[in-house]
């Protein structure tokens, strides 16, 4: 068996993190799967080069609207193949799945909705989710070994928030949104940045506002859940809250493969 890791980082604008070196992290992180999530660009608008010139095979899933969403997977192994979208055209509008299937596994690089715009939006996210517990369920028949990495734009547990009263009414820690993450765990996931870190205090995303990330203010809503049939094979899972080049940062996933 050979080790991996494996990264998703919500980039919150691929072209603005380039700006502020993510291009020269890369080069000294060495991950050999990154899933990013909110390019914010379009393909054309994305330079290949410098990704390439690091190994990487380089696919993307922007989204129809400009500036918006949109999701991708940097590999240095060629995938065996690569899904762009769920095949629902309603959903893929938006560019918030990419799927890629490799000889033992499959990994996939999601961006959930965020429902804290307004109402609306928060509505569409809860009927979202329900549809992905469906389309994941069904994925799970073809593809045991499956990772689905990215933003869920949901924090599970009191925990994973820094002011849980407070925000218990905001959308991102809301009951319903907190039971779906329930249910998404018992189809056979494993929240693999829990396996190893039982303590609070540690986040993945802060506002840009009130010097959030400074005082550690923080929301742990970005994954890396792995199904039950790969779940002898995490070493060590992690969030690299030293890196800013977003208002999220990585998170980190080793496996035996």
């Amino acid at each position: 068996m050979s080790e991996i890791k494996c990264i998703s980082y919500n980039v919150n604008g691929i072209r603005a993190a380039v700006k502020k070196g993510f291009a020269a992290w890369l080069a000294d992180e060495k991950p050999d799967i990154i899933g990013l999530q909110e390019l914010k660009a379009q393909e054309d608008q994305i330079d290949r080069v410098d990704l390439e010139a690091l190994g990487y095979n380089v696919y993307l899933h922007p989204a129809e609207k400009k500036g918006y969403s949109g999701v991708g997977i940097l590999s240095k192994v060629e995938p065996k193949k690569v899904t762009f979208g769920s095949g629902n055209a309603d959903i893929d509008r938006e560019g918030r799945i990419i799927l890629a299937d490799y000889d033992n596994f499959s990994f996939m690089s999601v961006y959930i909705p965020s429902g804290s715009s307004k109402e609306e939006r928060q509505e569409y996210k809860m009927e979202w989710l329900a549809w992905f517990e469906a389309y994941v369920k069904e994925l799970l028949t073809s593809r045991k070994s499956l990772i689905i990495a990215g933003d869920y734009n949901i924090c599970h547990r009191p925990i994973d928030i820094h002011d849980p009263i407070r925000n218990k009414n905001s959308s991102g820690f809301l009951p319903e949104e907190r039971e779906w993450v329930d249910r998404f765990l018992e189809i056979g996931f494993t929240d693999t940045f829990r396996m190893f870190h039982p303590e609070g205090d540690r986040y993945s995303w802060w506002s840009y506002r009130a010097n959030a990330r400074n005082n550690n203010k923080g929301w742990r809503i970005d994954y890396q859940m792995v199904s039950e049939a790969m779940k002898d094979r995490i070493i060590d899972a992690d969030i690299l809250d030293q890196v800013k080049h977003s208002d999220h940062c990585p998170i980190s996933l080793k496996l035996n493969i």
